[in-house]
């Protein structure tokens, strides 16, 4: 690699440049082609600038092969020249008379061309850290490494902290250990060096300690600080006392004109006595320090002071302030001079730095204003821009770019829309500033097969999980046509067998009904209760699939597969004369599973089978929350056990949530509203638990069943850093008082909730706002520190979100 190495310190000396020698022979020492051009001199402070009108003469310096921080001998420790060297043997470096980001130019364009186009340019290591926005804006290094970034190079600064009192600067053997360490950060840096423009530069900033490789490199942001109100950087001394620098007054006498000069000597009647001012920021610098301390902890000033390397990637560019007044209209009002209000009430409100962009298009017209009230509620509208979807779409589901919508590839953003329209190639690429509310794979739960499969694979490897009790066993095939039945069930040995059993219950009279196993059958890739039946006998399984295939319409030349693998398909209507029959693509994967009897029965709702629909948030990677406001969907008819009306009337059976109508008809109940049976009622047992203990259980089989999916189904379950999504986990509870996991559903159908209930649903999503975008996107300064902890748990509190679940996958926020 050809790196180009420039500072703001100068050419080695003792008091000024002690390190820049030391990394130069590192990054020689470890297969490098350097090439070195410095200021002549100190220009620390001195920013991005370049001297107007300035002629940039070069000098040449013949570095030593070793040089010594300790000695105050510069003359022994190389020697500098009017003219280059004839033989390009000789080590050469160019001191240029200009700035830092003047010996970026130069470098880059005017010198070192014999070495072939260069690859990095690194900027130090200056004599002292360059931490946080009040340093970093005036360093002359983050300025060389700032003009060599907008010649769109890549560009590193780097800076030495050393600790005053703590560590010796000059000491060889720490320069040496911070100048390796640098290297193998350096290196580190360019190798992964993002491919979609996000990062233009880098600062680095390396303690001088000993010991310093061994230490954590973190990524860090800038601390954003300011100068301390009432204090300044100069130092006011007396105008006559003569220690003015030579150049200094050299500047001064071709600045001033000879009026001004004779104008010095009546100093009695003039407004202001005459003064220098010397450049003295001791007491701001403490200031600055004391900033650190105050911030936010993982600032860069704060992992230095931690004696860790800090790392923060930066853009060449000012960035967008008050982005909420983009493309409006300042309109100037005539304002009587009487009624004038000071310049302090009337300032434009400027961006925080926690600023993103909003894109939220959920397509449905029930809950997009709900998502969008407890968006507004959870952040104040300067932090945030609104994006609107594109117009044009072919399709009303189709893949929304991003990268075409944002103003930079790295603006922090925020998408709630349909799984279609989400773009997962640009969120898998922009972990720590895109979050959307889908995980792309989790076919493990969202598809029954699949999630009979997970269940069963936990189960074996963990007897005594509770998903042995609360998830009944399902058999899995796969069938094209009906006349092939009896060939997918070969492998379905315990539906076999109790089909079997029924069997011979048929033979014995009609008394032994009742005995017989009845089993439901579920399409495994439908939902809304389409294609589900009861059967008890092989014949009558049988007569199901010869009348989905009487009833399926020619359609030979279907693409049986296309539904198959796409993971975000929640919908499939009926035909469009009403039928039930299943498409092709759905005639092929089946789950059944012994029918849950005899189901929990109230009496004050006229004895009619319902299941408990329960919202459950999964946020990242992974912790996982039950919505405590649970609902209760009830059948549209009373129970009637299936052997005693057979299989065909399912009005009775079938609880699916796009069945039920309202709460007015007495079909969508909230569950903590439901009067339980007594233990006396006749339709009860006699240790029936509590409402409180089906919720524990209901907590219990949701954390289980998520941690079976992104444990034990890791191709088809894999929760994103960056992603949150809400699911609808359905719970049949039978007589006993136990609830069984019927099916987990993604983007649940919310509608179905009924106006009567919409408070329920607007919570949830104020809840999703607070634990899953609030933190992912940071939180008000106010927020921050020891008490987030506890404002999380408030929230959740508040919001009705229990956490039940953490599943450590090794992943976080922007890992």
């Amino acid at each position: 690699m050809h790196i180009l190495v420039t500072n703001d310190d100068g050419p080695p000396a003792t008091s000024s440049s002690p390190y820049v020698h030391s990394l130069v022979r590192a990054l020689q020492k470890a297969g490098h082609t350097v090439s070195v051009i410095l200021p002549a001199s100190q220009r620390s402070w001195i920013g991005k600038a370049h001297m107007i009108g300035q002629t940039v003469k070069p000098k040449y310096y013949r570095p030593p092969p070793v040089f010594d921080p300790r000695l105050e001998a510069p003359q022994h420790q190389g020697s500098t020249h009017s003219r280059p060297a004839k033989s390009k043997d000789v080590e050469e470096w160019i001191l240029a008379d200009g700035t830092p980001a003047s010996c970026a130019q130069l470098g880059l364009y005017h010198f070192f061309n014999d070495k072939g186009p260069v690859d990095l340019v690194v900027s130090g290591p200056n004599y002292g850290r360059n931490t946080t926005a009040v340093f970093g804006l005036s360093s002359g290094t983050l300025g060389a490494a700032l003009e060599a970034a907008v010649c769109r190079r890549k560009a590193i600064a780097l800076s030495y902290a050393f600790f005053k009192g703590k560590h010796d600067p000059h000491y060889p053997s720490f320069i040496e250990q911070a100048s390796e360490h640098s290297v193998k950060v350096i290196e580190k840096l360019y190798a992964q060096w993002p491919t979609d423009k996000s990062v233009d530069l880098y600062t680095v900033n390396v303690p001088l300690m000993d010991g310093v490789g061994k230490k954590k490199v973190m990524f860090a942001e800038m601390l954003q600080n300011y100068w301390a109100e009432g204090h300044a950087c100069f130092q006011e001394v007396e105008g006559s006392i003569g220690d003015e620098e030579e150049e200094e007054m050299k500047i001064r006498e071709a600045e001033v004109r000879s009026e001004d000069r004779a104008a010095e000597n009546v100093e009695e009647d003039s407004r202001y006595p005459h003064r220098h001012f010397k450049w003295a920021p001791q007491q701001m610098i403490e200031n600055v320090n004391h900033s650190i301390t105050e911030g936010r902890q993982g600032s860069d000033g704060w992992v230095v002071m931690q004696e860790m390397t800090s790392v923060t990637p930066m853009k060449a560019n000012f960035w967008h302030a008050a982005t909420h007044l983009h493309g409006t209209e300042l309109t100037l009002d005539t304002i009587e001079p009487e009624s004038s209000q000071p310049s302090s009430e009337i300032a434009l409100p400027h961006r925080s730095k926690d600023h993103f962009h909003a894109l939220i298009d959920y397509e449905d017209p029930y809950v997009q204003p709900l998502i969008l009230s407890a968006f507004k509620k959870a952040f104040p509208p300067e932090s945030y821009t609104m994006l609107s979807p594109p117009k044009g779409s072919e399709t009303e589901q189709s893949e929304i770019s991003l990268a075409k919508l944002l103003p930079f590839l790295d603006t922090r953003v925020l998408q709630i829309s349909p799984y279609e329209a989400i773009d997962w190639e640009f969120v898998s690429e922009h972990e720590s500033t895109c979050l959307v509310n889908s995980y792309m794979l989790r076919k493990a739960l969202i598809r029954k097969h699949y999630l009979g499969s997970t269940v069963e694979n936990w189960v074996a490897k963990r007897p005594d999980s509770v998903l042995k009790t609360h998830v009944k066993r399902g058999e899995a095939f796969e069938l094209d046509y009906a006349e092939f039945l009896d060939d997918a069930l070969v492998e379905a040995f315990d539906l076999r067998a109790s089909l079997e059993r029924n069997e011979e219950c048929d033979d014995q009279g009609p008394e032994q009904e009742n005995n017989k196993e009845w089993w439901i059958l579920k399409p495994g890739m439908s939902d809304r209760g389409q294609g589900i039946r009861l059967f008890s006998t092989m014949e009558e399984l049988q007569e199901i699939f010869d009348e989905w295939e009487a009833e399926r319409p020619d359609s030979d030349d279907e693409d049986e597969d296309a539904d198959e693998n796409v993971e975000g398909s929640q919908t499939y209507g009926n035909n469009e004369e009403g039928g039930d029959y299943i498409t092709t693509s759905h005639l092929r994967h089946f789950v059944a599973q012994p029918y849950i009897h005899p189901p929990l029965l109230l009496p004050s709702s006229n004895n009619r089978k319902f299941h408990i629909r329960t919202y459950v948030l999964c946020v990242g990677s992974l912790d996982v929350y039950v919505y405590r406001e649970m609902l209760a969907l009830f059948a549209g008819k009373p129970y009637v056990a299936p052997w005693e009306q057979g299989g065909d009337d399912l009005e009775g059976h079938l609880t699916n949530t796009c069945l039920q109508r309202s709460v007015s008809d007495g079909t969508v109940r909230k569950f903590w509203d439901l009067e339980l049976p007594s233990s006396s009622s006749p339709s009860s047992v006699a240790e029936l638990p509590s409402k409180e203990h089906i919720f524990d259980q209901i907590c219990a089989v949701t954390g289980e069943v998520f941690e079976a999916a992104a444990r034990g189904m890791m191709m088809h379950f894999q929760p994103l850093p960056n992603g949150f999504e809400v699911y609808g986990l359905d719970f049949l509870v039978d007589a006993a008082g136990t609830p069984w996991l019927l099916e987990v559903n993604a983007f649940p159908d919310f509608k179905q909730t009924g106006d009567e209930l919409q408070g329920l649903v607007a919570q949830l999503w104020e809840g999703v706002m607070g634990v899953a975008a609030r933190r992912f996107f940071g939180r008000a300064e106010g927020e921050r520190g020891s008490g987030a902890a506890d404002t999380d748990r408030k929230e959740e509190e508040a919001s009705g979100l229990v956490h039940v679940r953490n599943v450590d996958l090794g992943r976080r926020w922007g890992s």
